[in-house]
């Protein structure tokens, strides 16, 4: 199954109410990584040895707010990556919410995964 045009499109749309707040969704969506996976508090240095509430670290929201469109780590987080993006699209967009574009966001994420996974193996 392809990412068809009307996933495509709802997609976009989607993203320009997300784009509205980008901090704020930046700031959930690795709030939400830390919450699924708390393990991953590892993977930042400044936040190895803090006893802080994550989302209240001054440097995880700077760091949420560069790193938005970034790259995501696929080898061994993906699952989680994916489950806090949608989350945190689900809590962006509010009563604009469904199930398609909740698929649609996951084909999409999914179709991205697979062609980084891919370059990563070359």
């Amino acid at each position: 199954m392809g990412f068809s045009e009307k996933q495509e499109s709802l997609v976009k749309e989607s993203w320009e109410v997300m784009k509205l707040d980008i901090p704020h969704h930046s700031l959930r969506f690795f709030t939400l990584i830390l919450e699924i996976a708390p393990a991953a508090k590892n993977m930042f240095s400044f936040l190895k040895d803090s006893d802080e509430v994550p989302q209240n670290n001054p440097k995880l929201k700077a760091h949420a707010v560069k790193t938005c469109e970034a790259a995501i780590q696929l080898r061994e987080k993906g699952e989680v990556v994916k489950e806090a993006l949608l989350r945190t699209i689900k809590e962006g967009l509010g009563e604009k919410w469904n199930e398609e574009i909740g698929s649609s966001w996951g084909e999409a994420y999914d179709q991205l995964a697979a062609a980084i996974k891919n370059e990563m193996k070359q």
